[in-house]
């Protein structure tokens, strides 16, 4: 099992079901999450940045 520190930025959705489902579908993109958090919101380019530790 290698792990991965990933930060990358995601659209920012209009309700938190909608954000979670996009957070961890952006995550499974390289690899399993075994923890996230959202750092930053940028409300004016409607974008989240996020931060996560991914295994392969």
């Amino acid at each position: 099992m290698i792990t991965h520190f990933i930060s990358t930025e995601i659209n920012l959705a209009e309700n938190t079901a909608q954000l979670q489902k996009s957070v961890e579908a952006e995550l499974h993109k390289y690899g399993k999450p075994l923890r996230w958090a959202i750092t930053a919101v940028d409300s004016e380019k409607g974008k989240v940045i996020l931060e996560a530790v991914v295994t392969k």
